[in-house]
């Protein structure tokens, strides 16, 4: 990086010259439309000023980097009505940027990209995700081709930047798949424009749950735990809202203390990854009588709906939600709060409850016992609506909180087996059930294809996950459907469009009645946790159905998939 200043500096006045002979509008004119209409701008590697000349113009207020002396300052020396503020500074540091303690509507990387070190770049799309404002957008151009002059430049790849994006809870957006010629006349250069925007709902809730994941502190996992336990309750169980005011939506804390459990029982038990900073102090809800009684449980044998009829066994499910609930009220919900403030962002109204005598079924009277969970009404709308961008971020930061815990304890995980530790539950092992289902019945009776109505064989049949999981990952036996092998491979990830339900309302509503009227309970406790508008009390196939549907739409809208 110091020989490319060095180069910069000296070759300052040729290189001016040269930049400046293109105008703006012809270099960027991809993305003219971006621009915005007021604010404040951020041109990193600005170079001759002729960007940040051409957006003050446009009356927004503008802050230019640029480490090197002599062409920053040529660049400074020209008169400009609207003035520009001008820093000696760099990436990935940018120091004396975040300084000055403002947030930006656009940050600009033209022609800086290949220059930095392939190493260091996560860590600056890190940082300059943490400067934008609500809808912000990052644009950078991406120079591909061969290189004359003594400056070290590296290889760029869009691919490479959509990576980062999800990371770090970023839209992408690739301006064009072709590359576009270069303005200064050099055959063997072309350029590609990548923008990257941090999305909002003008709520302010996506940049606070940003802020949170990324730029809060944390001695522990807990504080992304709670919030990919909520994510997945938003994403996955709009039916689990007990109630909404103008100001909060309102959960059972045991569904909340539920899918804590599911999210740590690999990762503890299993894995045996440290989970906080401190050597000496075990985890708050790992306790015996509980947690501990437990350990030949996996994640998948607690679900919505699950019934434990040994009363030892109920016991200690009883007790680990208990212990889960109290350590979510005292770690996480306690220590997350309104930046620069002391004000709790959720909070946690805990009950007396009693140990049970008898078995234990999973469902909103049990969870609800445990006490009620208030969550930011916008912070909900959008952990459902931007789980897309949000849950890679959470797991981005899960993953570097456990490596700087194993590392300090000399532990041999790499990032592959952090991930993997984070990985949702495998479907395979939750369709295992519906299969045995499915060839019970076939021993006697006909069982039809859910999306062609045709006679399965059990030779000839596949488990399709009616909203794909890989989108929406829910395993209820609601949206589990026997499909032919073929179209199951042909929907693959897709979701079925409306007309495509529509046509087939029977013969899912046939399967339902046909495959769970002996486990009627257990499949509508899961569908009216997990589908919109059902009352806990609902006992009609039908009424699933026409959840199933709006939730289809909801996940149409939120995700934008392509439908079969």
């Amino acid at each position: 990086m110091s020989e490319n200043i060095s180069y910069y500096s000296t070759n300052a006045e040729k290189l001016a010259d040269q930049y400046n002979s293109v105008a703006f509008e012809k270099v960027h004119g991809d993305w003219l439309s971006e621009i915005p209409e007021k604010g404040f701008v951020l041109d990193i590697g600005a170079g001759s000023g002729r960007d940040a000349r051409f957006l003050a113009a446009r009356g927004l207020s503008v802050v230019s980097v640029e480490p090197a002396d002599g062409i920053r300052e040529r660049a400074q020396q020209y008169l400009v009505n609207q003035p520009i503020h001008w820093l000696n500074d760099k990436l990935p540091e940018l120091s004396q940027v975040f300084r000055l303690q403002t947030k930006f509507d656009l940050i600009l990387l033209s022609a800086v990209w290949m220059h930095i070190v392939p190493s260091e770049r996560e860590r600056c799309i890190r940082k300059l995700s943490t400067l934008l404002k609500a809808n912000g957008k990052i644009v950078i151009s991406l120079r591909h081709g061969a290189n004359h002059d003594e400056r070290t430049m590296y290889s760029v790849s869009a691919d490479e930047l959509s990576d980062f994006a999800r990371k770090f809870g970023l839209s992408f957006r690739l301006l064009s798949e072709q590359n576009n010629a270069d303005e200064l006349g050099r055959d063997d250069v072309h350029w590609q424009t990548v923008i990257l925007t941090l999305p909002d709902d003008g709520s302010g809730a996506f940049p606070l749950l940003r802020n949170i994941i990324v730029n809060d502190s944390k001695s522990s996992t807990y504080k992304v735990a709670l919030l990919r336990a909520l994510l997945r309750i938003a994403e996955g169980h709009p039916g689990a809202v007990i109630e909404r005011t103008k100001e909060h939506v309102v959960l059972p804390v045991g569904m909340v203390a539920l899918y804590w459990i599911k999210l740590f029982k690999p990762l503890v038990d299993h894995f045996e990854i440290p989970q906080s900073s401190n050597k000496s102090k075990g985890l708050g809800f790992v306790k015996e009588g509980g947690w501990q009684a437990l350990l030949s449980f996996t994640a998948n044998d607690f679900y919505i709906g699950a019934t434990y009829l040994n009363s030892d066994t109920a016991g200690a499910v009883y007790q680990t939600l208990k212990d889960v609930t109290f350590t979510i009220r005292d770690m996480p919900v306690r220590h997350i709060t309104l930046p620069g403030t002391e004000q709790g962002v959720f909070h946690v109204e805990s009950k007396r409850t009693r140990k049970p005598s008898g078995s234990v079924v999973l469902d909103t009277e049990f969870l609800s016992s445990f006490g009620r969970f208030y969550i930011p009404g916008n912070i909900w709308d959008s952990l459902a609506r931007f789980s897309v961008w949000i849950e890679p971020s959470l797991v981005n930061e899960w993953v570097a909180l456990m490596q700087t815990y194993t590392v300090k304890r000399a532990m041999a995980f790499s990032q592959s087996d952090l991930l993997i530790a984070l990985t949702w539950e495998d479907p395979r092992r939750s369709t295992a059930r519906v299969r045995s289902r499915v060839n019970e019945l076939l021993e006697s009776e006909k069982v039809n294809c859910c999306w062609s109505g045709t006679k399965l064989k059990a030779e000839g049949y596949a488990v399709d996950h009616a909203m794909p999981f890989s989108r929406w990952p829910n395993n209820d036996l609601w949206n589990l459907l026997p499909a032919k092998t073929q179209l199951n491979a042909s929907k693959s990830d897709k979701l079925p469009s409306s007309s495509r339900l529509q046509q087939n309302r029977q013969i899912i509503t046939n399967w339902w009645q046909q495959g769970w009227s002996d486990s009627a309970d257990e499949f509508f406790i899961q569908a009216n946790l997990a589908l919109p508008n059902l009352p806990d009390n609902n006992r009609s196939f039908d009424d699933v159905f026409e959840a199933l549907t709006l939730q289809r739409d909801r996940i149409k809208d939120f995700q934008q998939l392509e439908e079969w």
